[in-house]
């Protein structure tokens, strides 16, 4: 079975010049020839701030970049048409598709409404500052730019449990509609963390759940993708996208890959969401990615014998979504937490050489951003070892503090198969760890080139394998080496 290994479409500050289509299509043979078979691109919809939107601030979900709305016909990556070029480009190349959909709010709207409101406490949801009164909210959608094409309903202040902003006022507030109340099941975080941000969709009308659903059924019939990165879901009904997702597989007749982002690092409360979302969404292995960023941040205080501890990987692999670093981890994103440097190629090897998890690649590490240059080959050799390499079974050895390693055994049918990884986040060393006994007598080499040695294996498949001080060394047969290298 192929292993997954997909990459994040995008990053955060790419230029707003309407061309990011038209570069994935480009790529489309370059990125499957590194060795990715699955791409997430980032909302393909029209954001409330048109072609400047990142695509998180959901104004149009009809509008792929097809209207005058917002200040341009374009979004920020393209037209439509580019959009669904691309798509037929990267799917040609051999990769599937995967949708970055934004269901918790809507932002620039049209008109202003009239509604009676309670406000809320910022950081406790729970906690009324008000009695109900009247507000002025920016509630009602009407597309005019769209003049109903595709779909002709407006969208109202019953579609919407709450605003940030009154208007009338011009007070700042979290401001919750009539009686509706929060999402109970919903994370805890602010006493109830139902409200993030713009018109917070109202889960709990029938009408809502309805039109998100009715648009589900249009968008994957358009563009054929095969699966979803799901916005925010800590903010939205835990159980909301069961039937959506149920919905999207009848009519594609097939399973679809489907990611919820989650942002805690708190293992618990990504557990409970999976057993309430019915084990038909994965998630982000967020905890992973904190011990990732501190492991890299610590100046070598960090255990690395618990770099798994407390994650998905650890107790739910099949859910795992594993990740490094992503456009909100970016440095000035709200969420920065972004990994160093020099520690990237031990968080990959982490994540792309082991059986556990379904690996995430950011744009910005393969490609480079304003900020942060591109991790460079090694990573594009950790990618294509992935690919071309069966791992076989493997074996830990976590029983250092700063010197950590594995090995893979490979496969008997596979020639040049088995490896062996070491790494660490202080001083160098080396472990004598077993590969495979099928592997006798054959010599292996540094697929990074970090190291130097070469080990030949003995009668059991064993050797010792060095580490440098704050690197990481992946070991292969040296016929696999010179394959990867090219």
């Amino acid at each position: 079975m192929e292993k997954q290994t997909i990459l994040q479409g995008f990053e955060w500050y790419l230029p707003a010049d309407g061309t990011h289509w038209k570069i994935l299509a480009e790529k489309a043979e370059e990125l499957r020839h590194f060795g990715i078979n699955a791409i997430w691109m980032p909302p393909a919809y029209k954001g409330s701030e048109g072609a400047n939107d990142v695509g998180y601030g959901t104004y149009d979900l009809y509008d792929l970049g097809e209207f005058d709305q917002k200040g341009s016909v374009k979004t920020k990556y393209g037209t439509k048409d580019e959009y669904l070029s691309s798509i037929a480009a990267l799917k040609k190349a051999g990769l599937k598709i995967y949708a970055d959909i934004v269901f918790d709010h809507f932002m620039g709207a049209d008109e202003t409404e009239i509604v009676s409101a309670v406000s809320y406490h910022f950081d406790d949801r729970t906690k009324p500052t008000s009695g109900e009164e009247e507000i002025e909210a920016w509630t009602k959608f009407t597309f005019p730019g769209r003049q109903g094409k595709y779909n002709e309903y407006q969208w109202t202040w019953k579609n919407f449990s709450g605003v940030d902003y009154d208007a009338r006022e011009k007070d700042h507030a979290i401001f919750n509609f009539a009686d509706k109340g929060w999402e109970p099941k919903v994370d805890d975080e602010n006493g109830n963390f139902d409200y993030l941000m713009g018109c917070n969709l109202d889960m709990e009308n029938p009408e809502t759940v309805e039109q998100l659903d009715k648009w589900g059924k249009w968008y994957q019939e358009l563009t054929g993708v095969d699966g979803y990165r799901l916005d925010a879901v800590k903010h939205i009904r835990f159980d909301l996208f069961v039937d959506w997702i149920l919905h999207r597989r009848e009519e594609k007749d097939s399973d679809l890959f489907v990611v919820g982002e989650y942002w805690s690092d708190e293992l618990e409360k990504l557990q409970e969401y999976l057993d309430s979302s019915g084990n038909l969404i994965s998630l982000f292995d967020v905890p992973l990615h904190f011990n990732l960023f501190q492991a890299a941040s610590t100046m070598g205080n960090f255990d690395m014998r618990q770099i798994f501890a407390g994650t998905l990987i650890e107790t739910r692999p099949d859910w795992a979504v594993t990740f490094v670093d992503n456009h909100d981890t970016q440095q000035g994103q709200s969420l920065e937490s972004w990994v160093e440097g020099w520690f990237k190629l031990q968080a990959y090897s982490l994540i792309l050489l082991r059986n556990e998890g379904t690996p995430v690649i950011f744009w910005g590490d393969l490609y480079g951003t304003e900020n942060a240059e591109a991790v460079g080959e090694g990573l594009n050799a950790l990618i294509k070892l992935r690919e071309e390499l069966i791992f076989g079974s493997q074996a830990d050895y976590f029983d250092d503090p700063d010197v950590i390693g594995w090995t893979c055994t490979g496969d008997f049918d596979q020639k040049d198969s088995g490896m062996a990884v070491i790494m660490t986040n202080a001083g160098g060393g080396e472990k004598e760890m077993t590969v495979s006994a099928i592997h006798e007598g054959e010599t292996f080499v540094d697929l990074l080139g970090n190291n130097e040695a070469k080990i030949t294996l003995d009668e059991n498949g064993q050797g010792t394998f060095p580490v440098n001080d704050g690197q990481v060394s992946v070991y292969v047969n040296e016929k696999m080496a010179q394959k990867i290298r090219g």
